[in-house]
């Protein structure tokens, strides 16, 4: 059977609007809560490192609020298929629109249509806008929040630079490009076979070299240790000095572009931390995917008229929708652990409420 497109009727643009009405609705009310209690929070460390105001609206909350709306974007429309439709199902609406002809499927028309619209604006947003607004919103909080010197550098960098090489830094400082300690470690499986170890080292952003005055070398043969003294150490290590900072920000800074063609990159080094770098490219898929799920749920057991009324249905359904969200964040810490790869364990959240959104699909009133 081919599928005919319905076109839109004046029911459905009445559901539309209600359905993206009360979406922009629970957003406002959402952003002017969040933004109070975050600018209360906030308001020691905004008057103590002299933030000025247009820093404040322009540079943090204009970034850091469509960062908070794409990240509860499902939980929003939930709340509006929830609000909206139990409303007409207590007012006998669904009731009279199904007994006037109109098939349950033909309902759920501009319904798709909302959350296909929430769906794109929040896919776009996660691929191109957002990563810009993270580093403007980075930058913001490293200058003005928590402004410790170099905080966007762990004290102790661990990183794998080739496959069996790692390399050690510590107290790096991107600002004076200088480290107190540099140890380059080479291992055979499990065991290490030798080390470069240095103090007071220094990087040289454009040649990406690495020097000290004095350094030292290890060899280790069938669990014996000999070490050598050497002068004037100049070395290049495969790596940039962005890749020395907290990483968890740095891919949230940037697009899919970029972000496809440093998981290349990192893919040929045989990094360790690959499978932060895959969580963060197929939860930017998987999150807007959700909000056709999470309309379906919240359609399916909203559309009944019960006892208990608007109530009952929004308890039962942020309930589930919190469920969702919670089921997502241990599938991703999951994929970082590498105990699923993250392909899979990214989407199970997905296919698991898709599953559930089928069969309450099915079960609703036709």
């Amino acid at each position: 059977m081919k599928f005919k497109f319905p076109g839109l009727k004046i029911l459905d643009i009445y559901i539309m609007k209600k359905f993206l009405g009360t979406y922009l609705f629970a957003i406002l009310l959402f952003i002017v809560v969040f933004v109070v209690f975050d600018a209360v929070e906030r308001m020691d460390s905004f008057i103590k490192y002299k933030a000025t105001l247009s820093d404040i609206i322009f540079e943090y909350y204009a970034n850091y609020v469509p960062f908070f709306i794409n990240q509860f974007s499902g939980l929003f429309t939930f709340i509006s298929v929830v609000f909206f439709t139990s409303k007409l199902a207590y007012k006998t609406e669904i009731i009279a629109i199904l007994s006037s002809g109109i098939s349950f499927r033909r309902l759920a028309w501009p319904y798709f249509l909302s959350a296909f619209i929430i769906t794109m604006v929040s896919l776009m947003l996660n691929l191109t806008f957002i990563p810009g607004a993270n580093e403007k919103r980075f930058e913001f909080y490293n200058t003005y929040i928590k402004p410790m010197a170099n905080s966007q550098f762990e004290a102790e960098i661990y990183r794998q630079i080739t496959p069996g090489v790692f390399v050690v830094i510590r107290n790096y400082s991107k600002d004076e490009g200088t480290a107190s300690f540099l140890a380059i470690e080479t291992f055979d499986k499990s065991t290490m076979v030798n080390s470069i170890e240095a103090s007071d080292v220094t990087f040289d952003e454009e040649t990406k070299r690495w020097k000290a005055r004095k350094y030292i070398t290890k060899n280790f043969v069938d669990g014996e240790e000999s070490f050598e003294i050497k002068s004037d150490l100049d070395t290049l290590i495969n790596l940039t000095s962005d890749e020395l900072g907290r990483v968890d920000q740095l891919v949230q800074t940037m697009n899919i572009g970029r972000l496809g063609a440093f998981i290349k990159q990192q893919k040929a080094k045989g990094s360790d931390m690959l499978q932060v770098f895959e969580v963060e490219k197929h939860k930017r898929y998987s999150y807007p995917i959700s909000t056709f799920i999470l309309t379906i749920i919240g359609l399916s057991l909203s559309s009944r008229k019960v006892r208990g009324g608007t109530g009952l249905h929004i308890g039962i359904g942020v309930g589930l929708c919190f469920s969702y969200i919670l089921c997502a964040r241990f599938a991703e810490e999951f994929a970082k652990s590498g105990a699923l790869p993250a392909v899979i364990s990214v989407w199970i959240p997905n296919i698991i409420y898709s599953v559930i959104a089928i069969y309450l699909y099915i079960k609703a009133p036709k």
